[in-house]
């Protein structure tokens, strides 16, 4: 071969016969939580089917759970769900909030980092992490980072990922090389971009707030109890934050939402500390939730229509949602680091 001439590539050696083989990629799936597929009681009974099914989110004994999930829950709380799901859908694109901004972030990454595939999925409900990872490797992905779109660690929601993961794998013959991104709770990029998505917010605001609630979703208090450093990304992430924004922590309290069952959650609770607050003198309050990549129906239901209602009720002025860092530049740009971090020696 003359010093100038290409070497062949490892296609031109295959024998004959033999089957077709995509070029060798590297991938990236972003992966979150999920979301039903309609506003429907039927589809938001399968979704919650899926999710509450999860030994991560629920660990009781399975003798005990499955009877009352399958007995009182399943036929009592999808239609309440739906209702709540169809204040905040999307019509114009027939989709939840959360599956929207999902999508958004996996294709403007895409158009960022070149020369890789992104993807994304939800780890309960459409479109699966066994089917995206699938396609994937179909499309000659060998090696794959998927990034939980949870900032904060905890076994009920980034290991869940990693075990749906892993068990996807274990059914390929020819298994892709798989890199868990870790949490990034503290990472500059990340801190950076609520600071930025939330001056952006206040700014635009026609009154100050006089407080502002850090809301994150809740976790029963014997997960903590156990090891879960969940609280504890959390607390940092609020602290950076804090210290970002020149905010002290009366100003901006730490709380959680989302309560569900009779159980110790971690406290305080936000509904709790929206009424606490109004009931003080508190007359502008505005809430964010820095533990959310995406808007969703805790985010625009829970908060922004629920919250704000409980605030008006108790005395409160004006009240205000922070969006979370959804499709914004800064969003997308952090994304990019991450996974350029990630793929280091593959791309």
């Amino acid at each position: 071969m003359g010093a100038d001439a290409a070497p062949s590539s490892t296609s031109d050696h295959k024998p004959q016969g033999h089957p077709a083989i995509p070029p060798a990629r590297t991938g990236v799936l972003l992966v979150n939580l999920g979301t039903p597929d309609a506003p429907e009681a039927g589809a938001v009974r399968r979704y919650l089917r899926e999710f509450l099914s999860d030994e991560r989110i629920v660990d009781l004994p399975r003798a005990l759970w499955l009877p009352i999930l399958h007995g009182i829950i399943l036929n009592v709380r999808p239609a309440a769900t739906a209702r709540n799901y169809a204040k905040i859908w999307r019509t114009e694109s027939n989709e939840s909030p959360l599956r929207y901004y999902t999508r958004e972030q996996a294709e403007k990454l895409g158009a960022a980092f070149s020369g890789v595939r992104v993807d994304w999925a939800m780890r309960y409900g459409n479109p699966s992490i066994a089917s995206r990872l699938e396609a994937m490797k179909a499309d000659g992905c060998e090696r794959i980072v998927v990034i939980p779109l949870y900032p904060q660690y905890s076994a009920t929601t980034t290991a869940s990922v990693a075990d749906a993961v892993f068990d996807a794998v274990k059914q390929m013959r020819w298994q892709p090389a798989i890199r868990m991104a870790p949490a990034y709770h503290d990472h500059p990029a990340y801190i950076e971009a609520l600071a930025a998505v939330t001056r952006r917010h206040l700014d635009a605001l026609d009154f100050e707030p006089e407080r502002v609630i850090l809301s994150y979703h809740g976790l029963p208090q014997r997960y903590f109890d156990l090891g879960d450093p969940y609280h504890c990304h959390c607390a940092k992430t609020s602290r950076l934050l804090r210290e970002k924004m020149g905010w002290t922590q009366e100003f901006a309290p730490l709380a959680f939402q989302s309560k569900f069952g009779r159980e110790k959650w971690l406290e305080p609770a936000t509904d709790e500390t929206i009424t606490r607050l109004a009931e003080k003198g508190v007359k502008k309050l505005a809430v964010i939730m820095p533990g959310f990549m995406a808007d969703c129906i805790e985010t625009l239901e829970e908060i922004d229509i629920a919250g704000r209602e409980t605030f008006m009720e108790a005395g409160g002025e004006a009240f205000t949602s922070i969006p979370c860092l959804n499709n914004s530049p800064e969003a997308i740009s952090m994304l990019e680091m991450i996974a350029r971090r990630e793929t280091a020696g593959w791309v």
